[in-house]
């Protein structure tokens, strides 16, 4: 594709129980967006019908096969305009009598594919299967094209499927609600695979729901390229898909850095059993207890200095310690010894040395990151390290183009187990990789201490919504609408604690803070840096092991137990 491709998002409120009506007013709106020249056209998930059925019997005079009816109609359209249409809609399976939510790609041709919803929303069980089809990608002469249903993009496995599938758009059709919109999972799909997609949310109050609009086109570096806040309409984007082709996410090209190796865990699933018996099973690493804790991240400049540094580090120590009210502190990537050249010391050197003494000193747990020297080979790594010395080191094991120019990668994850319960340790560009994240929450981490030297944008703001919420769901203006660490803490239901260095002249742009395990918690339990050098510190709970089933978030994890491994085995491949 050597032109730009005009695509639409259709924003929509369906009547139940109004098949026809809902069928001809999308029509309409369709049939608008491909006469302004949109040649893909979004529309939301069960656009046609409503979405709120409390069960089979409810929803079966409105559900069809595909092809069927519906499906042709669309399809006349598209033959008409030479266009193509993603269709959100109950279908029945002739030859099992099931019912699927699913998205419909309709094309001159006719039905070119379709998704069934591979991850129920806590409604779908009422009436519909998961879906059985996979995570595919359709090849058509407008670019390769993949598709979500709402619930499916909360996990990081769907998208990234189609992602390595070779997806230039991923259309995601919704009915998304309880936050406000264009939601942060959306724009962090888009961004850690580098590709479009187009967001067909429906908005409006169905039997007491409030579905949130926010419909809109994200382009794979995040920024929202077209987007309706409230009401029905359209919106209308132009896509030069040699962007998403060329697969760089901050700035680097990381489908080439995966490490498959590495997440042999993802197509397991360790939340199907209780916390509390799996993890204790041949007594083998049981969980630690976990408590209540207050955490602090810092955000400086680390130069080539190693003594300017610890230096540097045990002031901010302190100051997270007396002022804050800090146990932990994580400072960030290379903070020991700076990034302008490697300075790699020894992991039992006088620079580690030192740094447990300032954690001695002041009663304190420090993360830090450090060039490390092993007998001549170079690692960048981070330490973690307590009063009582060295509890553990991790060695980055996905390099940025940086990195290659120096340092050797690691080869196993960093799991540790604490008094603040069981912690991973993640590196800078680490994060950009959503297995990463993943992988430490099945082995049980509470905490991820990311210690970073991230350049790229990591936030975007959000002017206000006019969509109504229930308290205490925010709809005002937030320059932190998006932060890609929040979304890495909530898909893995997981404290994270961020630390980037802060260096706006060499591109750092900090945005330091500790997030929370539930995106979907208002107020939100975080703390973020947004300005300037310093400290910034959030308690945290890792607690709950003295219930039979543990009921904390952090110890339950219910994002990764809703996983379906099954579906997942092309990412270790």
């Amino acid at each position: 594709m050597t032109k730009p491709l005009k695509v639409a998002t259709v924003q929509f409120e369906p009547t139940m129980f109004e098949k026809e009506r809902n069928i001809a007013r999308l029509i309409e709106m369709v049939t608008e967006a491909a006469e302004a020249g949109a040649k893909l056209i979004v529309t939301p998930e069960m656009g046609t019908t409503g979405y709120c059925w409390v069960d089979r019997a409810e929803v079966a005079p409105f559900v069809e096969p595909i092809p069927g009816p519906t499906t042709d109609r669309f399809a006349d359209v598209a033959r008409a305009h030479d266009c193509y249409i993603v269709v959100g809609m109950p279908e029945v399976d002739p030859t099992t009598n099931l019912y699927y939510n699913v998205g419909v790609l309709v094309g001159p041709e006719g039905v070119v594919g379709t998704h069934r919803k591979t991850h129920p929303y806590i409604a779908e069980p009422k009436w519909s299967a998961p879906g059985d089809l996979g995570h595919q990608v359709f090849e058509t002469p407008i670019g390769r094209i993949a598709m979500l249903v709402c619930m499916d993009i909360h996990f990081v496995e769907t998208a990234r499927l189609v992602g390595l599938a070779g997806a230039d758009i991923i259309c995601h059709i919704s009915n998304w609600l309880a936050e406000r919109t264009p939601a942060p999972y959306w724009i962090t799909r888009a961004v850690e695979n580098s590709c479009y997609l187009i967001e067909a949310n429906r908005w409006g109050l169905e039997r007491t729901v409030q579905f949130s609009g926010g419909s809109c086109v994200i382009g794979p570096d995040g920024a929202i390229e077209a987007v309706i806040d409230a009401g029905d309409g359209v919106a209308y984007a132009e896509l030069d898909l040699e962007r998403a082709r060329a697969r760089r996410v901050l700035g680097e090209k990381v489908f080439e850095q995966r490490r498959p190796e590495l997440y042999m865990e993802l197509p397991t699933n360790t939340y199907l059993w209780n916390p509390l018996d799996f993890f204790t099973l041949y007594g083998h690493r049981p969980l630690p207890p976990g408590r209540r804790s207050r955490i602090a991240v810092a955000q400086f400049a680390p130069g080539g200095d190693v003594e300017a540094n610890l230096a540097r580090i045990e002031e901010l120590a302190v100051k997270a310690a007396r002022e804050e009210g800090a146990e932990l502190v994580v400072f960030p990537e290379r903070a020991v010894t700076g990034l302008d050249a490697p300075g790699a010391v020894p992991l039992d050197g006088p620079a580690v040395a030192k740094l447990v003494a300032i954690a001695a000193r002041h009663d304190l747990h420090i993360a830090a990151g450090l060039a490390e020297d092993d007998a001549g080979t170079l690692y960048n790594s981070a330490v973690l390290v307590g009063p009582q010395g060295v509890i553990g080191r991790y060695r980055k094991t996905h390099l940025d183009a940086t990195d290659h120019n120096w340092a050797q990668p690691g080869d196993e994850w960093g799991v540790f187990d604490t008094k603040f319960g069981r912690i991973g340790l993640l590196i800078g560009h680490d994060a950009a990789f959503p297995e990463s994240g993943r992988v430490l929450a099945l082995r049980g981490c509470d905490l991820i201490l990311a210690p970073a030297a991230l350049r790229s944008r990591l936030t975007n703001s959000h002017a206000g919504s006019a969509v109504a919420q229930n308290y205490p769901i925010p709809t005002g203006a937030d320059p932190h609408h998006w932060h890609l660490m929040r979304a890495r803490a909530g898909e893995n239901n997981v404290h994270l604690a961020f630390a980037n260095v802060l260096d706006p002249a060499a591109g750092y742009s900090g945005k330091s803070g500790v997030f929370g395990p539930d995106t979907f918690e208002f107020p939100r339990r975080e703390a973020i840096l947004g300005e300037g050098e310093g400290v910034i510190a959030c308690d945290i709970d890792t607690s709950n092991l003295d219930s039979r089933y543990p009921t904390n978030v952090v110890r339950r994890k219910d994002l990764v137990t809703m996983r379906l491994p099954h579906h997942y085995q092309p990412l270790i491949r």
